[in-house]
């Protein structure tokens, strides 16, 4: 397994809703904005959303109001609930931890998982 290990992908029809998570180290987490990119067959990587450590969040224009980004701390999960879901929507999810400290700067990437929006 990877630094960060994702979960939570599937197949969906028109209109439901999917939750993915992303599990990491606390050495990781309690440093690191956590986010969701996304990327469609032929597209580049795009924002879905971040959160920090704090708890701000930021959405890509077209997911917000449909997507909420959330972390457990306790845990060491972030966390993206996907409603009212379209076959625009179908992607491979990635996440990604922006780890920040004194003695270090990186990104982090999950291995992404597939949500396949189809009826």
């Amino acid at each position: 397994q990877g630094e960060l290990v994702e979960s939570g992908g599937g197949v969906v029809q028109p209109g439901g809703s999917l939750r993915l998570s992303c599990a990491a180290s606390e050495s990781i987490f309690s440093r690191s904005t956590m986010g969701w990119f996304r990327q469609a067959p032929g597209t580049t990587r795009d924002l879905v959303a971040t959160i920090t450590t704090s708890g701000t969040t930021k959405y890509a224009d077209d997911m917000r109001g449909r997507f909420t980004i959330s972390r457990d701390n306790a845990k060491n999960t972030v966390y993206l609930q996907m409603n009212s879901l379209n076959a625009e929507d179908t992607a491979v999810y990635y996440c990604i931890g922006a780890l920040r400290a004194p003695d270090v700067a990186r990104d982090i990437w999950g291995q992404g998982t597939q949500v396949t929006v189809s009826s």
